[in-house]
């Protein structure tokens, strides 16, 4: 035998590269998992009052634990902590998913012009009392309104993405435009309303976790579940369409049909958070790029990364949000674009470094 047989081919160099690279991938989505339980675990044990860890377990599964402190958690805490997981995690995936078919790393639910659709329509309701809801559902009224006026705006998105003529980087623009247009439609609206109005707008704007309950919760929870399996089919097209429209084309994937439906997909995730929690910025932008530069583009792995990720953030910003103030708790959508504006900024300067 010669010393060439023996040594590894180029074909078993690259399966134990991938191997590796994958398991490092792995590696960085089980950290993700571990730093969100705990910080999970902190968030119930922050607020007005704090609690050690040996009362929170107590009060999730004792059932001799004292009354008021499982009413705390289960009715006001949990809901809240768990919404924040859920909104991170739906926001972060919808905004990956719209930078892979847009090929743009600007593009989010927020610069897309959906969260700003979602304030304008709440705001119709709060000021002129618009609704959109059929009679039996009045206590759904605002997040009815936001979620109607945001896939309004993501279907105009998606109609004029089929003219002929229309490029990524217009769609993008496009969303853009409409940002400008509902906050300026918004700030009339404001122009116009009455001091209580006015104030619940603001409030609503600003992105909130205190209307969490556990029907909103199993809401967006349901849209998560079933939204999330259809990407994850789909993780080898939107694998391939990384490598460029026309190598993607090559490979047997429907790029247009793709696209569409997967920034409808996006859109309607983000859509339900934001009807039920109100503007919050800079997750569906900053977490898929964190989430990218662990685990790069494949998308089995920056699809759960993207989703960790993004749930990890706003747990995080939900602790800081009640601890920035004793006493207080600050609007979660504050805490989030404070924290991502800078955490963008450091990573478009590692980017262009590189």
């Amino acid at each position: 035998m010669t010393p060439d047989s023996l040594s590894p081919s180029p074909l078993d160099s690259g399966r134990q590269l991938y191997a590796s690279l994958s398991r490092r991938r792995l590696l960085w989505i089980s950290a993700m998992v571990v730093v969100l339980l705990v910080s999970l675990l902190i968030d119930l044990a922050t607020g007005q009052a704090l609690y050690p860890p040996q009362a929170i377990l107590a009060a999730l599964w004792d059932s001799q634990a004292p009354l008021a402190v499982k009413v705390i958690f289960w009715e006001i805490r949990l809901p809240a902590a768990l919404t924040a997981l859920v909104v991170g995690a739906s926001l972060s995936m919808a905004g990956a998913q719209m930078q892979t078919v847009l090929n743009n790393p600007l593009a989010s639910p927020f610069t897309l012009g959906l969260s700003a659709a979602a304030s304008f329509g709440a705001a119709l309701g709060l000021i002129l009392g618009v609704s959109l809801h059929p009679a039996a559902a009045v206590a759904f009224a605002i997040p009815l309104n936001a979620f109607a006026m945001s896939m309004a705006a993501a279907w105009f998105i998606y109609y004029l993405s089929k003219q002929r003529g229309i490029t990524t980087q217009m769609i993008v623009l496009l969303g853009t435009t409409l940002v400008f247009t509902f906050n300026a439609l918004l700030e009339a609206l404001q122009y116009i309303a009455p001091d209580q109005a006015l104030s619940a707008v603001v409030f609503w704007t600003m992105g909130s976790l205190a209307r969490a309950d556990w029907l909103k919760l199993g809401i967006m929870s349901t849209v998560l579940l079933v939204v999330w399996p259809i990407f994850a089919r789909r993780a080898w097209a939107l694998t391939a369409l990384r490598l460029g429209e026309s190598r993607a084309t090559s490979l047997g994937v429907n790029v247009g049909r793709l696209r569409l439906q997967s920034i409808l997909l996006s859109s309607l995730l983000a859509s339900v958070c934001v009807s039920f929690v109100g503007t919050i910025g800079f997750v569906g932008l900053v977490g898929p790029h964190i989430a990218r530069m662990l685990v790069g583009d494949d998308q089995r792995f920056l699809l759960p990364a993207s989703a960790f990720c993004g749930a990890l953030m706003l747990s995080l910003a939900s602790v800081l949000s009640k601890s920035v103030l004793p006493g207080q708790t600050l609007p979660i959508g504050i805490v989030t674009s404070l924290v991502g504006v800078p955490l963008f900024f450091i990573l478009i300067l590692k980017t262009r470094s590189r």
